[in-house]
């Protein structure tokens, strides 16, 4: 399977898009005040801050401040399911927002914009995947969580990047056929794993995918003792050269339990705040994009991500902006894969 070939060009479209609607930079003192005004908001109208690894820094510190979360897409949304607050402010992009919808729909959800997506999410139209999916029946169709409400609906197991090798371990053994999608790196690294065949979406992460073995190799021989740690949205020949392959939270408990001082990280640089928060004494480095001399179009940060900051925060709370709805039909569709997905998970922790 193929991407289309506008894929690309709505991926650059987006990123420019993205770019242009940056939160603009605030000094320590506007930093202050948007913070207080937050911690009042959230308050006033009993909602909980969740925010992503790759969110920037002070967005994830205001989180932690406020008794929110800062996690994965899904734990964000089970935690929102947990929390007693009535509204979610889901600060990532478009599809944690869904996917907090599915898991708690009667809660209200808002993030700080809706513009701000995925290009996993994009390279996978629920039509074009349907219709793929529709030609081979006799499979089981795993999806990983960054893709829409619809996407996920059409699938039979929503995976993360932590439970994707277990799932289809899973499968295999049950001797299922699987379509897998929409990352191609991440369902690579599955196959290795597994050496289960699957037909593969080909999809990709704008961040991920720029990081080059080259670059980290050379990078290494600045930093020999670095350990290099890397998310399997990575391409195979960075998956292969690493110390250490995992989900943002496995690659988190990673810098804490290795030996190592120093790190070699190939993932999204919005990480970096936990890792340094949980592993002080330890060094971070950020692997370089696109390899030794070239123009990195993601510099490891995604866009999308970016643009969630304080202002806007604040104002979706303020002026109850940028709800998440997502049609009670497809609800009730979504979660069932996701629910799949939990109750396994809870299956392996009991074993």
């Amino acid at each position: 399977m193929t991407v289309s070939a506008s894929l690309k060009d709505r991926i650059m479209i987006q990123e420019h898009f993205a770019h242009e609607n940056l939160p603009s930079q605030l000094d320590q003192q506007q930093i202050n005040t948007y913070k207080a005004r937050i911690k009042a908001l959230l308050k006033e109208h009993n909602a909980c801050l969740v925010a992503h690894y790759y969110t920037d820094d002070i967005v994830q510190e205001i989180a932690e401040e406020t008794g929110g979360c800062i996690s994965d897409s899904l734990e964000m949304a089970r935690f929102g399911r947990d929390c007693d607050a009535q509204t979610l402010i889901v600060a990532g992009v478009k599809f944690m927002g869904e996917t907090a919808k599915i898991l708690s729909p009667e809660k209200r959800i808002l993030m700080p914009t809706l513009e701000a997506t995925c290009s996993l999410d994009i390279g996978c139209p629920i039509d074009e995947f349907s219709a793929f999916c529709d030609q081979h029946p006799d499979h089981e169709v795993v999806v990983y969580a960054n893709t829409s409400a619809a996407v996920k609906a059409r699938a039979d197991w929503v995976v993360t990047s932590s439970i994707a090798v277990d799932v289809v371990k899973h499968l295999e053994e049950q001797g299922k056929k699987v379509i897998w999608a929409p990352d191609q790196h991440l369902g690579n690294y599955v196959q290795k794993q597994t050496g289960i065949e699957m037909l593969m979406w080909h999809g990709s992460c704008i961040v991920h995918e720029e990081f080059q073995a080259k670059g980290i190799l050379d990078l290494k021989k600045l930093f020999p003792d670095a350990a290099v740690l890397v998310h399997p949205e990575s391409p195979a020949s960075v998956v292969d050269i690493a110390d250490a392959v995992g989900s943002t939270t496995q690659l988190i408990d990673a810098a804490m339990q290795m030996d190592n001082s120093q790190f070699i990280v190939a993932t999204d640089r919005g990480i970096f705040y936990k890792m340094q928060q949980l592993a002080p004494n330890k060094e971070f480095i950020a692997a370089p994009t696109a390899g030794s001399g070239a123009t990195c179009r993601s510099c490891a940060h995604c866009p999308w991500m970016a643009m969630n900051g304080l202002q806007n925060i604040v104002e979706c709370i303020e002026n109850n902006h940028n709800q998440v709805f997502v049609d009670d039909e497809l609800i009730v569709q979504a979660k069932k894969p996701l629910q799949r997905m939990l109750d396994f998970a809870q299956s392996l922790k009991s074993k």
